[in-house]
C-alpha cells in the first residue's frame, strides 16, 4: 500500500481502478517540401477543422459545466485566428519551405515559452492553451484522433496534466476521479472538475506503473492511496457509502422551508458566477441568488460587453429564477482579478488598489452600461443590486445617483424596469465602523467574509505561506459580523453573508443566533445548510 499527498480540489471519495492518461507526445518530424502554397493550404484546412472542434467543444461545455468553464474553448479558437500566431507558422512555410505539422508545433513551442516568461501570471497560465491548440492542429494534420476513450468502467483517471479539452470530452459517467501531477487550484482543468462534481487530487506525484491498480482518492484529506489493503478499502467503502446515504437524505429536503425550529425564516440563496450557473441554484434548490459576479462577463470576452449583451444575460437568469431574488454584484474588476483591455496599471498591492466601485465611479461609461442592463432586465423579474467594496457613505450617494440618472434616462425613452433594491457588500473594516451610517442608505447589507478577513488581519489570501495564520474565525472577524447585523437591523436593512464563511457548516447556528437574515453559499452547499437551519432551536440556550 503506498500513500500521496496532494491538494484536493472537491471534498469526496473515489474508490477504483486507476487509469494513466497519456497525451502520447507527439515526435514532429521537420521534412522539406516544394509547393509552398499546398502546404499553407494543408494548414489553413487543419486550422478550420480545429475552430469547428473547438465550437462544438465549447456548445458541449456550455452544456455540460455553464459559460465560465466554456470559456476557454473561445479563448482557443481567438488564438487560432491570432495573425501573430497566424504570420509566423505562414513565414515558417514559406521561408524555410518546411511541412505544416512542423511549422505549427515549433510556432506553438515559440510562443509558449515567450507567454510563459512573460511576469503576468495570467499570461503564464496561456502558454498551456497556445500548445494545446498547436497540439490539436498537429493532430489533425497528421489525421490523428483525441485519445479521449476512458473504456467500459469508470476509472480514476491520473495524469501528468490535463488540458481543459481533454477534460470535457471524456466521458464523465467513466470518471470517478481526476489525479494529476501538475496544474494549480485555479487551473482551467480544476474549475472543470469542481463544475463537474467529480473529485481531483493535484500535484501528486503519477506515473505509468500506477495504471489499472486500484486507488483510493481521498478528497478530505487531499491524499491518493494506491493498493489499499483490505481493511483500508473496507473502511473507505463505509466512508463512501455514508457520503451517499447523506447526500440522498439531503435530497428529501427540496421544496423544504428553511425555517428554525422555533420559527425564524431564513433567506438561503446560492453564489453563482455565469448564466449557466443558474441550473445549479435550481437543482439544489434555493430560494435565490445572493450573489450574481457580473464580472464573469467581462473577464470572459476581448472587449467590453454592449449593454444587449449584460441585459441578455441578466434577463434570462431573472426569468429562469420565475420571482426568486437575484442580487447582480456590480463590476468587481481590479485585484486578482484583471482584464488586459480595462488597461490597469500594474500596482504594488491590488488587493487595496483601483478595483471594484472605484472603477465604476472613475469610469462612468462602463458603471452606466452596467446599471441600464440591471435596470432593464429587472422588468423581467426580481433582480437587486448590490455595490461591492464601499468604504464610505460618499460612495453609496454616488452609485444611488448614477442610478436615479439610469433610472430617468429609461423612463424618457418608455422602457420599463422593476422595483429594485440596492444594497452594498461590506468587506472592509471602515465599511463595518460606519455600518450604522451605511444602513441609512441601502436596503440591505452583504457580508463578503473573504475580503472582511484578508484587510481584518492583515493577510493576503492569496499567499500560501500564510495559509497557517489565516483564520476565518479570529474573534475579530466574528466581531464584526456582529456589529454589521447589529447595525443594519437599528438602520432597517436585512444583512446576509455571500462570502465562504456562509458555508462553513461549523458557524451556521452562531450566524443564526448572531441574528443573520441570509445566507448565500455554493449550490452544492444549500442543502447542508438548510439541514442545520431546520435542526437549530434559537429559542434553547446554546
Amino acid at each position: 500500500m503506498e500513500k500521496y499527498a496532494g491538494k484536493s480540489i472537491l471534498k469526496r471519495i473515489a474508490i477504483g481502478k486507476m487509469l494513466f492518461y497519456s497525451k502520447g507526445e507527439q515526435i514532429v518530424q521537420r521534412k522539406s517540401v516544394t509547393d509552398v502554397d499546398a502546404e499553407i493550404e494543408r494548414y489553413e484546412k487543419a486550422k478550420e477543422t480545429a475552430i469547428d472542434q473547438l465550437h462544438g467543444l465549447y456548445e458541449k461545455a456550455l452544456k455540460e459545466v455553464g459559460e465560465t468553464g466554456a470559456a476557454i474553448f473561445d479563448v482557443h479558437s481567438m488564438m487560432l485566428e491570432d495573425d501573430d500566431l497566424n504570420d509566423s507558422i505562414r513565414n515558417m512555410i514559406e521561408s524555410q519551405k518546411v511541412n505544416a505539422e512542423y511549422a505549427v508545433a515549433a510556432s506553438g513551442d515559440n510562443f509558449s515559452k515567450m507567454f510563459a516568461e512573460m511576469d503576468d501570471e495570467y499570461m503564464q497560465a496561456r502558454a498551456a492553451d497556445v500548445k494545446d491548440v498547436a497540439e490539436r492542429v498537429v493532430r489533425i494534420l497528421y489525421g490523428r484522433h483525441d485519445a479521449s476513450n476512458l473504456g467500459d468502467e469508470p476509472v480514476i483517471l491520473i495524469a501528468k496534466d490535463l488540458a481543459p479539452s481533454e477534460t470535457v470530452q471524456m466521458d464523465k459517467s467513466k470518471l470517478l476521479a481526476f489525479v494529476t501531477e501538475l496544474g494549480s487550484a485555479n487551473s482551467h482543468t480544476a474549475i472543470l472538475a469542481r463544475t463537474m462534481n467529480i473529485p481531483a487530487l493535484i500535484g501528486v506525484p503519477v506515473g505509468e506503473e500506477m495504471d489499472g491498480r486500484i486507488g483510493i482518492v481521498d478528497g478530505n484529506t487531499g491524499t491518493l492511496i494506491v493498493d489499499p489493503d483490505e481493511d483500508v478499502l473496507k473502511r473507505y467503502e463505509a466512508k463512501r457509502e455514508e457520503e451517499e446515504r447523506q447526500r440522498e437524505l439531503l435530497q428529501t429536503l427540496k421544496n423544504k422551508e428553511d425555517v428554525t425550529l422555533d420559527g425564524k425564516h431564513i433567506r438561503l440563496y446560492a453564489n453563482i458566477g455565469s448564466v449557466g450557473d443558474t441550473a445549479k441554484v435550481l437543482s439544489n434548490d434555493a430560494a435565490g441568488i445572493g450573489l450574481f459576479r457580473s464580472e464573469f462577463l467581462y473577464l470572459e470576452k476581448n472587449d467590453y460587453p454592449t449593454e444587449e449583451e449584460q441585459f441578455q444575460a441578466y434577463k434570462t437568469v431573472a426569468e429562469t429564477m420565475a420571482g426568486r431574488k437575484v442580487i447582480i454584484r456590480t463590476l468587481d474588476i481590479g485585484a486578482d482579478k484583471q482584464v488586459d483591455y480595462f488597461n490597469l496599471d500594474r500596482e504594488d498591492n491590488p488587493a487595496m488598489g483601483y478595483r471594484a466601485i472605484r472603477i465604476c465611479l472613475d469610469r462612468r461609461d462602463i458603471f452606466r452600461t452596467q446599471l441600464r442592463a440591471i435596470y432593464r432586465a429587472s422588468a423581467f423579474g426580481n433582480i437587486a443590486i448590490m455595490y461591492p467594496m464601499i468604504i464610505s457613505v460618499k460612495e453609496v450617494q454616488e452609485a444611488k445617483a448614477m442610478a436615479e440618472q439610469v433610472r430617468a434616462e429609461l423612463r424618457a425613452q418608455g422602457i420599463p424596469y422593476g422595483d429594485v433594491e440596492q444594497g452594498i457588500m461590506i468587506e472592509t473594516p471602515a465599511s463595518v465602523i460606519i455600518s450604522d451610517l451605511l444602513a441609512e442608505e441601502v436596503d440591505f447589507f452583504s457580508i463578503g467574509t473573504n475580503d472582511l478577513t484578508q484587510y481584518t488581519l492583515a493577510i493576503d489570501r492569496q499567499n500560501a505561506k500564510l495559509d497557517a495564520i489565516y483564520d476565518s474565525h479570529h474573534p475579530a472577524v466574528l466581531r464584526m459580523i456582529q456589529m454589521v447585523i447589529d447595525n443594519g437591523h437599528k438602520g432597517g436593512c436585512w444583512v446576509g453573508i455571500c462570502g465562504e464563511l456562509g458555508a462553513d457548516q461549523t458557524l451556521t447556528e452562531t450566524f443564526l443566533r448572531m441574528g443573520i437574515d441570509e445566507l448565500s453559499v455554493t449550490p452544492a452547499s444549500v442543502l447542508p445548510i438548510r439541514k442545520i437551519i431546520r435542526e437549530t432551536d434559537l429559542g434553547r440556550s446554546k
